[in-house]
């Protein structure tokens, strides 16, 4: 075996050693049995607040439903009123009234804020809570979760998976395969830099293992206080009304109502009132003086949408290739150009079939290079298209698609036809001013191609719905919501400029 062969066999080995002594590790660390307590109503002389029991009630894994039983907390103790105006509990509405706050924790205070920045002086619907940019909602709630950790082990109730010295070790002898493969790569001839690039794919994907898992675990006191909120919620459990619960009946319920949202008992107050990102096509907005729900339509499939005047004659152009073509290949092909009978029938090039599919691919692949978006996949499955025996059955039907279009062809010249119309008369209305909207920015949802325009959902005002508009991938983000002035194109929908008011 060369030197070469050892480093890299080495290097496996010692990967198999650090996966086994991270499964040993995880073994040793996982949390130990919740014993339910018996159903109880009382929370204890010292109770953790609903954003902690949150954590316990999630097995230390995450906060879930922690910032709706923070809100409902803060209600019941005063500090925010949630009020319902009809039967609709999603039509519920929050208000600061206005009390001290200055002994809330970190993460109360994150929450209380946040309902404030929202409620202003005239209250705002819990919809309103939710946040309009992804990125937004996972800082915040990523800043919630570490500052309820934070407190959990002040409390002694949680502490880290892995001692400081125990993840230091794991993280240091993931590179030491990296290590062996890099100076295999050396010695077997290579580059310097294939030997970093091979020497750091298992350094990175045994980091990624172990950022996975690290997080917390209970302490021995954390399972007994785990175990006695376990009894509280099956006290809670007990009554069938508590589940169905509105935001409202705080006012009812108390404090119940917020540690039900955190035992996960109260699901419709804590569906209701979320921190997330929200609904990306409803959102509410208070621009032009009152709250209301506005529905945002993307439109993703619309021909032409967000495109400039060139990228319009492209698409115009590829369009028209493709009936062009269609139209000359139906109508110049013959009968004796493809054989349904005979010796030659069975030969791969003569197959009955493969002159219609050579056609129809070999047009879709000239119009899809004109349009600019010619790729590797489109090339491997034009090649699948054109193999032969995709035509299967009887083939009489043969000698009439040689006398003119087939019907299947005559729809598609038309609608390509028509679609070429449609971007060039698109193009001519480029030309025109463009028009001015000033509203405010609901959300900005990215593409799933980077080079495709974003869409940017304004709110103008003016009704409940809105349509959204393509901004271009090179244009500065807009923040949700700011207001701001927008030059756009009714046809393509495209944003030509937008300045912040």
């Amino acid at each position: 075996m060369s030197f070469a062969a050892e480093l890299y066999w080495g290097g496996a080995g010692l990967i198999g050693l650090w996966l086994a002594a991270f499964g040993l590790a995880l073994a040793a660390t996982r949390n130990g049995t919740v014993h339910t307590g018996p159903a109880t109503q009382e929370f204890g002389p010292d109770p953790e607040s609903p954003g902690v029991v949150a954590l316990l009630a999630n097995r230390w894994r995450s906060v879930d439903r922690a910032a709706a039983a923070v809100l409902l907390d803060l209600a019941a103790r005063g500090l925010i009123e949630v009020r319902q105006p009809d039967d609709d509990p999603a039509r519920s509405t929050v208000h600061v009234t206005g009390k001290d706050t200055e002994d809330l924790t970190p993460y109360e205070r994150r929450v209380f804020d946040r309902v404030a920045e929202q409620a202003g002086a005239t209250g705002a619907p819990i919809g309103a809570i939710a946040f309009r940019a992804e990125e937004s909602a996972k800082s915040w709630n990523s800043a919630l979760h570490q500052e309820i950790v934070s407190e959990a082990r002040q409390r002694g109730l949680s502490r880290p998976r892995f001692a400081r010295l125990l993840a230091g070790a794991f993280y240091g002898t993931a590179f030491a395969p990296g290590v062996l493969f890099a100076v295999a790569v050396v010695a077997g001839g290579h580059g310097i830099r294939g030997a970093v690039v091979v020497g750091c794919v298992p350094a990175v994907a045994l980091m990624w293992l172990l950022a996975r898992v690290l997080g917390e675990r209970a302490t021995s006191h954390g399972l007994e206080r785990a175990g006695h909120w376990a009894g509280v919620q099956s006290w809670l459990r007990a009554h069938e009304e508590f589940a169905q619960l509105s935001p409202a009946a705080v006012t009812v319920w108390d404090r119940y109502l917020a540690y039900g949202t955190a035992l996960g008992v109260t699901s419709r107050a804590g569906r209701l009132l979320g921190f997330d990102a929200g609904d990306k096509r409803r959102v509410w907005s208070s621009y032009g003086g009152t709250w209301r729900p506005v529905r945002i339509r993307y439109p993703r499939l619309r021909p032409g949408f967000g495109a400039t005047t060139p990228r319009l004659l492209q698409l115009a152009c590829a369009a028209g290739v493709v009936a062009a073509g269609l139209c000359l290949f139906a109508v110049l092909r013959q009968p004796d150009w493809a054989v349904t009978d005979g010796a030659d029938a069975d030969h791969s090039l003569r197959r009955p079939g493969l002159l219609l599919s050579a056609g129809w691919v070999g047009t879709a692949l000239l119009g899809v290079a004109v349009a600019g978006r010619f790729g590797r996949w489109t090339l491997f499955v034009g090649f699948l298209a054109m193999m032969p025996g995709n035509f299967a059955g009887s083939h009489a039907w043969l000698d009439d698609a040689m006398d003119g279009p087939l019907p299947i062809e005559t729809a598609l010249i038309v609608c390509f036809g028509a679609l070429t119309a449609y971007y060039l008369a698109l193009a001519v209305l480029e030309r025109r001013v463009p028009r001015t909207v000033t509203g405010e920015v609901l959300r900005m949802e990215p593409r799933r191609r980077k080079s495709a325009p974003r869409f940017l959902a304004l709110d103008t005002g003016e009704g409940d719905r809105t349509i959204a508009w393509a901004l271009p991938p090179d244009s500065p983000d807009a923040a949700p919501g700011s207001v701001v002035r927008l030059e756009v194109s009714p046809g393509t929908r495209a944003i030509r400029s937008a300045a912040e008011v």
